[in-house]
C-alpha cells in the first residue's frame, strides 16, 4: 500500500511510503535548477519548511555551522543544514542534514506555485549525497526511506 502524507492544518506529515508514480515522473523528468541557499528557495517553500520544522525556519546555509551533535557549544545554532536543493517549474527537492545524538540526512519534496505550496513526500536519506542529481538518483532508486516523526 502506498501512503501519502497525512496532514491537518499546522500539523506534520505522519507517514510517507514509496514515491507515488505521478511524483516519480516529476522527479525523473523535471529539470531541477540548483538552489545554493535557503534564500534562493521560493518563499512558499521556506514557509512550508518552517511549518515542517515546528514553526521556525531552523536550517543553516550549506557549509556553515549548525548544531551537529547533542552537545550545545554555541546556543541558537540551527539544528539542520542545507546540503543540496533544486527547484523545477512546480517542485522543489531539498536535501539536508539534521544534527543531534546521531546525525541524519533527510529529503523533502514540495509542490509549489506562487499561489500555494504543499509538502508532497520525503524521508530518511543516505549520507553525503553531493549534488541535487545524486539526490534525484537516490529518490528514484528507492534509497529514501520512511522518516521518523522528527524532520
Amino acid at each position: 500500500m502506498i501512503l501519502g502524507p497525512v496532514m491537518a492544518a499546522g500539523s506534520q506529515p505522519t507517514e510517507v511510503g514509496a514515491l507515488p508514480a505521478a511524483l516519480r515522473a516529476h522527479v525523473q523528468n523535471d529539470r531541477f535548477e540548483i538552489v545554493t541557499s535557503i534564500r534562493g528557495l521560493p518563499l512558499g517553500v521556506r514557509d512550508e519548511l518552517q511549518t515542517l520544522f515546528g514553526g521556525r525556519l531552523d536550517i543553516a546555509e550549506p557549509g556553515t555551522r549548525f548544531q551537529a551533535n547533542d552537545v550545545i557549544e554555541t546556543p541558537n545554532l540551527p539544528t539542520r543544514r542545507l546540503a543540496a536543493a533544486g527547484c523545477s517549474i512546480d517542485h522543489c527537492l531539498i536535501y539536508y542534514q539534521r544534527g543531534g545524538i546521531a546525525q541524519t540526512w533527510r529529503v523533502v519534496l514540495f509542490h509549489w506555485t506562487p499561489a500555494a505550496t504543499r509538502f508532497e513526500w520525503g524521508g530518511n536519506a543516505p549520507v553525503r549525497l553531493a549534488t541535487i542529481e545524486d539526490v534525484r538518483k537516490a529518490v528514484l532508486s528507492g534509497a529514501i526511506k520512511n522518516p521518523t516523526r522528527f524532520w
